[in-house]
């Protein structure tokens, strides 16, 4: 059997490298058509006009699906694993389930209304993708240190960490930079006043949105020593 077929690690090796293709495709369409600059758009510029808009909504869809799917893996293992062991708290591991399951919704928010044509509906959805998700992560965190040493290895659980802190220090410049950006346009000028801002909220939210590609890498080894069974029931 190969690596990837062992228990459910194919959830997140799937969850990966489609949402890592998912940016990187939307990003070099995008460049293709002169539709956006080359050095670091915002990841949304990428998908705001045709083709790329329905290439990025349709990926996203589907990014957003498969990371419900392995969220909830990830929960079902957890109180599995806490069943026996009374690790982590029941309370803790919904609490991480719901914020992960919203920043799934919202990321359907981002691909669906497009910044150019709803920007309130659009950045408010943003915000909540980026809020939920890297709460999500400190979550995850905190359960797979609880965990040890019957989930992850230590070295695994500080990887997880280092990953967290990374999206929650890069979460507050993506966030507050942006507020200062007055342009709406997807194509910048460096004379710019607000170009600065642009840039640096940019750049964050590029290191925020692969961190969480790099979190999810992370539960491969853990997702091949489980698997989820549906049982069906009749009753007459």
């Amino acid at each position: 059997m190969f690596w990837f077929m062992q228990g459910l690690c194919c959830l997140p090796v799937f969850l990966v490298i489609w949402s890592s293709s998912t940016f990187i495709i939307s990003y070099l369409i995008a460049i293709y058509r002169d539709d956006v600059d080359l050095i670091f758009p915002y990841i949304s510029d990428t998908g705001a006009n045709p083709p790329e808009s329905c290439i990025f909504g349709l990926m996203t869809f589907i990014s957003a699906c498969a990371g419900i799917a392995t969220m909830y893996a990830r929960y079902k293992f957890v109180e599995k694993l806490s069943e026996e062991t009374r690790v982590v708290s029941a309370s803790l591991n919904r609490a991480a389930l719901v914020f992960g399951m919203i920043s799934c919704f919202s990321m359907c928010i981002v691909a669906t209304f497009q910044e150019t044509a709803m920007t309130g509906v659009h950045d408010a959805g943003a915000l909540l993708f980026f809020v939920s998700g890297v709460l999500y992560l400190i979550l995850q965190s905190v359960i797979s240190y609880h965990a040890n040493p019957f989930g992850s290895s230590v070295n695994v659980c500080r990887v997880r960490l280092f990953i967290a802190i990374l999206a929650l220090v890069a979460l507050f410049p993506t966030v507050i930079c942006a507020i200062f950006v007055k342009q709406t346009t997807l194509h910048r000028d460096r004379e710019d006043k607000d170009y600065p801002f642009h840039l640096a909220s940019a750049v964050c939210e590029w290191v925020v949105a692969f961190s969480f590609v790099c979190f999810f890498l992370t539960y491969i080894d853990d997702f091949k020593l489980f698997t989820l069974r549906v049982k069906t029931e009749y009753e007459e």
